[in-house]
């Protein structure tokens, strides 16, 4: 490090690189996290949206499986597409906030966010989220410069502002929550009298067209298919058994965010916005303060009401904080002890999370400590070469004609995955994607073997779908002497519906 002169730098650098290192053993050597092999396995059956979540996820891995074919990296390589361009816009956050200071302040933003086990996690994982994330740090900070430009000339930049209704149209081809960006966005426009002549430009609600028209895929879709994603979402958000407060939810909520966020960062948001509150429009900061504010405040608000009623998990709310990350450094940059000393804890925290969580995914799950039927979903990660060649001797005992069918998307998906096979169907009582390959008209008459799992066991209405069956087979997964998991595996004939 003999070539990095600044002190602040030299100190972040060792943690990023563990953090680095820690990723790189995740993104190249373990198996897919169930959903990230159910978000594969939709880029197998290219559509215009998809039961679950908007398209955008299963479009990419579609096109980077069809051109790079399968593994582990191959799976993971659109995320570090979507993070060099995240820290890219961070940079750019960091130079237009602090300008000549900004380098150090990007690296301690950096080291701030990955510390945070939240995005830690959701940078890393090949789901929905990491794509989210770039596309609405992008729209927000788009807006932001265009509100700053209004400010200066009572036009603004209408580059900017379009920019922005693009970005948070592809983030809302990721995830529906891109929404709260939006939403925070015109809150701020409409809260502050400088910028409420807005809400009279036509170039606005021009903008938001803009953002409308990314979602017509996800509307052909839900036409063609009885609107059953938009009615999932409404049944997903609202409680239909008799009304009452659900305080504990709310509780879980708010615990679980203050932990994967890290106590540290919520500590320094906190000082953040008592510093914004005492010196309102500090340079070239109101704007970004505003739309920082708002974007946060609005999410937060709404998914703490959503939780009093209904269910809201913590990463729900992982738009709200994106904005915050490039103001922290103000207050661990102070040259107090005590300060350097909460900086470092949470770099500890950061560590110690994602060292856990890598060991877990990727080398023995924790849950095996405790006791066998707890977190079945990380369990699922372990054992499937034993499980191909089990389900492939069976299958070829059956014969060429012979399906693959398990009883839930997630060892539907882990299979389909492993075998890189996307015929591979899941049953079961929960609708999910399958349902809509499902074709039981291609099935009749066929043989199938029937994978299943203590989480999701065989149940007597998958099997009376055959004419006959066999007796499960039933065999353990085991990594370094402990049990995970057991399989069963069952020889089904004679397929009706």
């Amino acid at each position: 490090m003999t070539g990095i002169k600044s002190p602040i730098i030299k100190a972040i650098v060792p943690t990023l690189i563990f953090f680095l290192l820690l990723r790189l053993v995740f993104w190249f050597n373990t198996f897919p996290n169930p959903d990230e092999a159910y978000y594969w396995l939709w880029g197998q059956h290219p559509d215009f949206s998809y039961y679950d979540h908007p398209p955008f996820q299963a479009w990419v891995q579609g096109l980077f499986s069809k051109i790079f074919g399968q593994s582990f990296f191959i799976l993971r390589s659109p995320n570090l597409i979507s993070n060099g361009v995240f820290f890219y816009t961070y940079y750019q956050i960091t130079q237009y906030l602090y300008g000549k200071n900004g380098n150090d302040y990007f690296w301690m933003a950096i080291a701030l966010l990955i510390a945070s086990p939240l995005y830690f996690l959701f940078l890393a994982l090949a789901w929905h989220d990491h794509w989210l994330i770039t596309f609405s740090l992008i729209a927000a900070f788009q807006f932001i410069r265009f509100l700053d430009s209004y400010t200066g000339d009572s036009k603004g930049d209408s580059k900017r502002l379009y920019g922005a209704a693009i970005a948070l149209g592809l983030a809302l081809l990721c995830k529906y929550n891109a929404v709260f960006v939006g939403m925070g966005c015109l809150v701020a426009v409409g809260a502050n009298q400088q910028w409420r002549g807005l809400l009279r430009d036509r170039r606005l609600y021009l903008a938001i067209l803009i953002t409308l028209s990314f979602l017509l895929p996800i509307l052909i879709w839900n036409v063609t298919n009885d609107f059953q994603s938009f009615r999932y979402y409404s049944d997903r958000s609202v409680d239909n058994t008799a009304f009452r407060l659900k305080i504990g939810e709310t509780l879980g909520f708010i615990a679980f965010s203050l932990l994967m966020l890290s106590p540290i960062n919520v500590w320094g948001m906190i000082q953040t916005f008592k510093a914004a509150i005492k010196t309102p429009g500090q340079h070239s900061f109101s704007a970004y303060q505003s739309v920082t504010f708002w974007i946060f405040t609005t999410s937060t608000l709404t998914l703490i009401v959503v939780s009093l009623v209904s269910t809201a998990l913590y990463y729900w709310n992982i738009l709200a904080y994106l904005l915050v990350f490039p103001l922290l450094p103000q207050v661990f940059l102070k040259q107090k002890a005590r300060v350097s000393y909460l900086f470092y804890t949470g770099q500890c925290y950061g560590l110690l999370f994602a060292a856990l969580l890598v060991f877990h995914y990727s080398l023995l799950p924790l849950s095996v400590f405790s006791s066998g039927d707890s977190d079945p979903d990380s369990r699922l990660l372990f054992g499937w070469e034993q499980v191909e060649a089990i389900v492939q001797q069976q299958a070829a005992e059956l014969g060429e004609q012979s399906f693959l069918v398990t009883t839930d998307y997630r060892t539907a998906s882990a299979l389909a995955y492993q075998l890189n096979n996307p015929g591979v169907l899941a049953i079961s009582d929960r609708i999910d994607q399958f349902d809509f390959w499902y074709d039981a008209n291609k099935l009749k008459g066929r043989n199938a073997v029937i994978l299943a799992d203590d989480w999701h066991p065989l149940t007597a209405k998958l099997l009376s779908r055959f004419e006959r069956t066999s007796e499960p087979q039933t065999f353990a997964v085991k990594r370094f002497g402990f049990w995970i998991k057991n399989y069963h595996v069952v020889k089904a004939y004679a397929f009706h519906d």
